[in-house]
């Protein structure tokens, strides 16, 4: 085939699967997988994989944001999350080649799910015996789950670029958009189980001095505030079981439907060993990446202000005041405004840049934290609760974006290793602030988050400079 330019392209796809058998004979057995693919399987594989883990985490997200508050007792809530990120960290370095190159990302994505089934089950029973081997077990599958959801999505949206004769660039970014368009309306239907299950558990408490900034956890078991005892037990095992529920079923849904696929890059022999060089290379780009280490304070912070916001405010704001039937409703709020930035700032960085963006974060969220350090919650004013979770959200969503496209932007010739270092000190600012979140009254933790951000923004603003001083250097010299 030749295009109008005259330029030889390969067959598409589908033409492909029109040859004679004979050819289809001679082809690998890879190639032959790869030729049954049709536009229409794709698309069908990219929705299997995407409502797959929309009941996912319309499980495990919201089970999160009830941790702190639904076992709060022995810490065994926040501790378990801590113990997550840790093993999450140890299973990105090592365990996602390892166990795609065994299993493809297919069964790769149900396996790892196993995890988070065996999480959500041991909240029936939440004590250190069952909830830390199971944070470590889905801790260990995370890295893995994500890793092939990634590498499938960029696979597929690799093969309908040749059938459509798109870019790839422009396909791969379509399809993670269809994904996370579903993916995070997760934060609404698992919130809306919980608020509505637990909905008769709230009473509006007078001893509002006690909560917000003022919250202790270590003064709970004395406090007379009924909002912070645990709910009944048969709607705890209720909501439970709903979760647990939703990830079985998502483990099914990608077990049953979804295609297995084989790699271009399929040949990678050592990639088929459990390997330091991930782990290696990771520590070597730390070492000498000047922009690295400058940008760790600000990756700490993004693992610090999702804690506190999932971790703090949902017990010291929400359930302290108004109760635990309370919290799904304000954290829906919160993952909406995040999503629809998300998507909106997104896109409006390649138009004014990423400083604009920042210096945005640093108001909203430098205004809230203030904010919450000042305001006693009181459950008369309800609006102010969900004003503060969508500013939190417009917060995160620049975030989240911006420094994960601010490292691509740096990091182009070591991506690997960048974004390995980006998921390590994220996932420190996670286990550091669930370490010690019943251990610090809130207003403690909140000027750590003020301070974190504050030197991470520093951080950032120096990085800026150096490149633009850089990039000035490099124009002055081929302009001579």
């Amino acid at each position: 085939m030749t295009t109008e330019k005259g330029k030889d392209t390969p067959p598409s796809y589908t033409e492909a699967m029109e040859l004679p058998e004979k050819t289809a004979e001679k082809q690998d057995p890879a190639e032959m997988l790869t030729l049954k693919f049709t536009k229409m399987k794709v698309i069908k594989n990219l929705l299997v994989v995407s409502i797959g883990f929309l009941f996912l985490f319309t499980a495990f997200q919201s089970m999160s944001n009830l941790q702190t508050s639904l076992n709060m007792k022995s810490g065994v809530g926040s501790g378990s999350l801590s113990i997550l990120y840790g093993a999450l960290v140890v299973s990105c370095l090592f365990v996602p080649p390892f166990l795609i190159a065994h299993l493809g990302c297919k069964w790769t994505i149900p396996l790892s799910m196993l995890g988070y089934i065996l999480y959500m089950c041991a909240n029936f029973y939440p004590v250190w015996g069952t909830m830390a081997p199971a944070a470590v077990i889905l801790g260990l599958g995370a890295a893995p789950l994500w890793s092939a959801k990634c590498t499938y999505l960029t696979q597929t949206g690799v093969w309908y670029a040749k059938m459509t004769g798109k870019t790839e660039d422009a396909v791969i970014n379509a399809f993670f958009g269809v994904f996370f368009m579903i993916f995070q309306t997760s934060q609404v239907w698992g919130n809306l189980i919980s608020s509505t299950i637990f909905k008769k558990e709230s009473n509006v408490t007078n001893n509002t001095y006690e909560c917000g900034a003022n919250f202790c956890p270590q003064n709970v078991n004395a406090s007379d505030n009924t909002n912070l005892d645990r709910p009944v037990e048969d709607k705890v095992y209720i909501v439970c079981g709903i979760y647990t529920g939703f990830a079985v079923l998502a483990a099914i849904t990608v077990s049953l439907f979804l295609d297995r696929i084989n790699l271009d890059k399929d040949n990678n022999k050592t990639s088929k060993k459990v390997s330091p060089h991930l782990l290696i290379s990771t520590f070597k780009h730390l070492i000498k990446s000047h922009y690295q280490k400058l940008l760790i304070p600000l990756t700490i912070y993004s693992g610090v202000e999702q804690a506190f916001i999932t971790g703090d405010f949902t017990r010291s704001y929400i359930t302290c005041s108004m109760g635990i039937s309370n919290v799904g409703y304000i954290m829906i709020c919160y993952g909406v405004v995040d999503a629809l930035c998300s998507f909106i700032f997104g896109r409006l960085v390649q138009y004014v840049g990423h400083i604009p963006f920042f210096i945005l974060a640093f108001l909203v969220h430098g205004g809230c934290q203030i904010a919450l350090l000042l305001w006693i919650p009181n459950p008369n004013t309800i609006a102010v609760y969900y004003i503060i979770a969508a500013c939190w959200g417009m917060g995160d969503a620049v975030i989240q974006t911006q420094i994960n496209a601010f490292y691509g932007y740096l990091f182009t010739d070591n991506t690997e290793a960048a974004f390995a270092n980006y998921r390590l000190w994220e996932s420190v600012g996670f286990i550091i602030t669930y370490a010690y979140n019943d251990y610090l009254c809130t207003y403690i933790k909140l000027y750590v988050c003020l301070a974190v951000m504050c030197v991470g923004m520093v951080g950032y603003a120096i990085t800026e400079m150096l490149v633009r001083r850089k990039q000035s250097k490099s124009a002055d010299l081929s302009n001579k």
